[in-house]
């Protein structure tokens, strides 16, 4: 770490502390500063969907970190939010006026939720991507009310899969033709419309929101065919966008992230990004990919401080198999590797109809894919083999045989 004295982590969730604690770990014994915008200490936000929701978990279980802050010895900066990047003077400029001035400095400032175009401002309208926003609709959902979702996404199954799991009514709206289209493609997307429609969704698929409407607060939607449905709590689940825009003067490229090597390098000197923020180049799949997964910012926060700390872990490109899961009523639906829509797909153990089977997506003659109902022990026997750029006719055949 020579001539590193001062590293600056901008981004206070999972893949800025994961970076804050290897740089401890690995020996780095410089001054380290975490910032976030938020005022909550790092927590887990894959249970805000789901334990958090339905009731099961309170904020208290969700801290990332257990052991004591003191131990990681760092200046740690919440509720600051910043707003520039001056890469020549190698410092960032938060909303409270300060600067922070840095040797080398990782970008880890994840995403925010997408809104919808012209979306009003009503009582009753959510959002879902922070703790508080979690608390304000676990709220909502204690008082009973008609519920819509709009996307189809992950973070939409699983908030309608939430409500129906606390009794209440739910319509969701996805304009594509089946839910979780982009991430594991129309014949499973289909599958997954079966599991909410049985589970007592009212789902809406190819159809778009043309407006909500109400006094001060929802009443209802307005359809693209024209229909209206009731509803008292609207929840807009359309995905996130990289959270870039204090980096717009700073000379970065951007392009949906903070464009980045194949080392997670964002151009000028010291400089890096992890997490949901970056878009960077993975040799493995020969793509420049941006991945909102937990785990793709645990291992991208690992890597960058490895990088700058010169350990043989960061000598390599970040190359990983990026991998998900989602739990739905009670489905464990897992993702790795990378999907396209092209893909040839071959279900290698159990049955659909058995929501409880493991399927292979190749293509050009190669394993790309794995997706798991309720399998997990496969997932990570076909995310190495991914990892070893295996055949798909070799995978079909080692599993199959």
């Amino acid at each position: 770490m020579s001539g590193l004295a001062r590293i600056v982590v901008v981004g206070a969730s999972l893949a800025g502390l994961r970076a804050v604690e290897t740089l401890r770990r690995i020996g780095f014994g410089g001054e380290l500063v975490l910032c976030g915008a938020e005022k909550h200490l790092p927590y887990d936000r894959p249970p805000l969907s789901k334990e958090v929701l339905q009731g099961r978990w309170d904020a208290d279980k969700l801290p990332l970190r257990r052991q004591p802050w003191e131990d990681l010895r760092l200046s740690l900066r919440l509720g600051l939010r910043a707003t520039a990047l001056d890469t020549g003077a190698r410092s960032v400029a938060f909303d409270d006026g300060t600067r922070e001035r840095y040797d080398a400095l990782v970008i880890a400032t994840g995403a925010s939720a997408r809104r919808l175009r012209d979306q009003p401002e009503l009582e009753g309208i959510h959002l879902l991507r922070t703790l508080d926003d979690a608390l304000a609709l676990r709220a909502a959902f204690e008082r009973g009310p008609r519920v819509l979702v709009v996307g189809a996404g992950f973070i939409g199954a699983e908030v309608a899969a939430s409500a129906r799991a606390r009794g209440l009514e739910v319509t969701v709206i996805e304009p594509l033709p089946v839910p979780l289209a982009r991430g594991l493609g129309e014949r499973m997307g289909a599958l997954c419309a079966e599991l909410h429609r049985e589970n007592g969704v009212d789902l809406r698929c190819g159809i778009g929101v043309a407006g909500i409407e109400g006094e001060g607060r929802v009443e209802r939607v307005v359809l693209s065919d024209g229909s209206r449905v009731a509803a008292d709590v609207v929840v807009v689940g359309i995905g996130a966008a990289p959270e870039t825009r204090w980096l717009e003067s700073s000379g970065l490229r951007l392009d949906d992230g903070v464009v980045c090597d194949e080392y997670c390098a964002a151009g000028p000197p010291g400089v890096f990004a992890a997490g949901d923020v970056a878009r960077w180049w993975n040799p493995l799949f020969d793509e420049s990919m941006r991945v909102e997964h937990w785990s793709n910012a645990v291992e991208q926060g690992v890597y960058v401080a490895e990088r700058l700390g010169g350990s043989e872990a960061g000598a390599a490109p970040f190359a990983p198999v990026p991998f998900f899961w989602s739990d739905q009523y009670e489905v464990k639906i897992q993702f790795a590797g990378r999907m396209r829509v092209d893909d040839e797909i071959r279900v290698v153990a159990c049955s659909l109809e058995q929501r409880k089977f493991t399927a292979l997506y190749g293509r050009a003659g190669r394993l790309t894919g794995v997706l798991c109902f309720s399998r997990p022990r496969d997932l990570a026997k076909y995310r190495r083999l991914i990892a070893a750029r295996t055949s798909f006719a070799e995978a079909v055949a080692a599993a199959t045989g």
